[in-house]
């Protein structure tokens, strides 16, 4: 009796030992076999299986519950793909990356700060559960929302969040998406008003010109505004995190993860933040970033507040020939509307009728002429597309535009007025071709869905030739702890001289892999 008790407590004790040997094994990161076995968990596959050569473009959203709410924010986004027919979404893909980007305002204070709530798998977890933001009483939400591939639908709490993303019953934008936008905006209007919202100038740029914004033809291109600053982290296995400094060493330190790659929205406000000011010189507005303690975050949001008080005339906003704002290939006024109201642009009116051929003139003469006069500092800088300085980039990007929105060739075009004091003059620009058909339009004129999935006729086929991009390339993209620039320094262009035309590239930009790299 007393030798099976004395074996029953060298068994008790060998079990005990064997426990912690297992917790210590496991918060080293080692013996990850033998703690799946224990807690049910598969770690069969430690890296996530190749994309298939051409992803799904086509994803859906789904909304939390009580999007606006703090808790709403820290829910994570679940991305899944419309049709299952043409293959799965993974956040984790960079050409499938779809982001959120809130924008908070205290109206009592006229006080702004940013958070990014998280996008996951479907039916996955995070890498590291969201910050739950601390928002200021009566605090007023927008919404944003970014794709990386064609078209990104809805669904869920939609009408909780006031969300839009075209017509109703309609086709949808295609890339973007925003949820209680018009309420900010009009919230934050009213605190700028009363003194409470303090927006800050543009300031000048090293060309002696003023800083650019999402409304300056020198940096709009056919679909301008769209898309967001947000940015996230992938770690080996496909799971997502925001993006914060704390969540960026826990993954670079975690032997599992093995460190962690940025994730980035191709965007105009992207392009604007992160490329085009600091190669001008310039400064773009940022605010707190509720998830990052004692970090600030730029934001589709800001820079659109930003560009409605400071941008000159003329001013670029979405004309009727923007193929996100186009309903079967034709213009839909409606539409066009839904879109501006989202970005805090005036309804289509007698001073802003967005006349497709007033566009294609600011972009053909002010916006060539930026383009040029900016040459010397933008051909030594960085750009979204690896290899390729931002100077090419932007002539690249601007021959595609003109040709997708199908303008006249720039020399029987009006020059608008007023225009630029300074600045070297465009004798030409690219000769434009005719409009594309709906079905041709190309990846990034199609941006997020209306509130519920499309209808299959609805979902563009994103089999439109691609053109120059704003979205990083997904071997570009920077790891945890590097700046968002693509590697590799570029090599620069030879200066322009004052009064010679924008030059023209001899062949357009190849990109791989397909979009974002190909989009605009």
């Amino acid at each position: 009796m007393q030798s099976h008790r004395q074996q029953s407590s060298r068994q008790r004790r060998a079990r005990g030992r064997g426990r912690r040997v297992l917790a210590l094994s496991l918060g080293f990161g080692a013996v990850l076999s033998a703690g799946a076995a224990v807690l049910g968990v598969s770690f069969a596959a430690t890296t996530p299986p190749a994309p298939p050569a051409q992803p799904n473009p086509n994803c859906t959203l789904t909304v939390p519950a009580n999007p606006l709410t703090a808790q709403g924010l820290a829910t994570p986004y679940q991305l899944t793909a419309t049709d299952p027919a043409q293959g799965p979404c993974h956040e984790a893909d960079a050409n499938q990356s779809a982001f959120v980007q809130a924008t908070v305002l205290d109206p009592a204070t006229g006080t702004v700060s940013v958070y990014d709530p998280l996008v996951v798998d479907h039916g996955t977890a995070p890498a590291i559960a969201p910050v739950l933001p601390a928002l200021p009483q009566g605090a007023v939400v927008g919404i944003w929302f970014g794709f990386n591939g064609n078209v990104l639908a809805l669904k869920g709490r939609t009408a909780a969040g006031q969300c839009v993303g075209g017509t109703q019953g309609g086709q949808p934008f295609g890339q973007f998406a925003y949820c209680n936008a018009p309420a900010f905006f009009t919230a934050a209007n009213t605190a700028e008003q009363a003194g409470k919202l303090v927006v800050p100038p543009l300031g000048t740029g090293k060309d002696g010109q003023p800083c650019l914004t999402t409304r300056d033809f020198g940096l709009v291109d056919q679909d301008q505004s769209d898309n967001v600053t947000a940015e996230y982290l992938a770690d080996a296995h496909g799971r997502t995190a925001q993006k914060t400094r704390r969540n960026a060493g826990r993954l670079g330190r975690s032997r599992t993860t093995r460190g962690a790659t940025a994730l980035l929205n191709g965007s105009d406000n992207l392009l604007l933040d992160n490329f085009e000011d600091p190669a001008l010189g310039c400064t773009p507005w940022t605010a707190p970033d509720l998830a990052d303690p004692g970090s600030k975050a730029t934001a589709l949001a800001l820079n659109e507040l930003q560009a409605a008080k400071d941008q000159a005339a003329p001013v670029a906003v979405v004309p009727l020939s923007d193929p996100m704002v186009l309903e079967n290939g034709k213009q839909s006024r409606t539409k066009t509307n839904l879109y501006r109201v989202g970005v805090d642009q005036p309804r289509l009116g007698a001073a802003a009728d967005g006349d497709p051929k007033a566009y294609c003139a600011g972009l053909a003469t002010l916006g060539a002429r930026r383009i040029a006069l900016d040459q010397p500092l933008t051909a030594a800088a960085p750009s979204p597309q690896a290899g390729q300085n931002l100077f090419d980039f932007l002539t690249q990007r601007l021959a595609a535009s003109l040709t997708n929105l199908g303008c006249p060739q720039a020399g029987s075009l009006p020059t608008p007025s007023p225009t630029p004091s300074a600045g070297p003059t465009v004798t030409a620009a690219p000769t434009a071709t005719a409009v594309p058909t709906a079905t041709a339009a190309p990846t990034d004129t199609v941006s997020a869905g209306p509130s519920g999935a499309p209808s299959p006729s609805a979902v563009p086929s994103g089999s439109g030739s691609p053109t120059p991009s704003d979205a990083p390339t997904a071997s570009a993209a920077p790891t945890a702890t590097a700046p968002p620039a693509p590697s590799g320094a570029p090599t620069p262009s030879p200066t322009a001289a004052p009064g010679s035309p924008v030059p023209t590239p001899s062949a357009p930009a190849t990109c791989s892999p397909p979009p974002p790299c190909c989009t605009q």
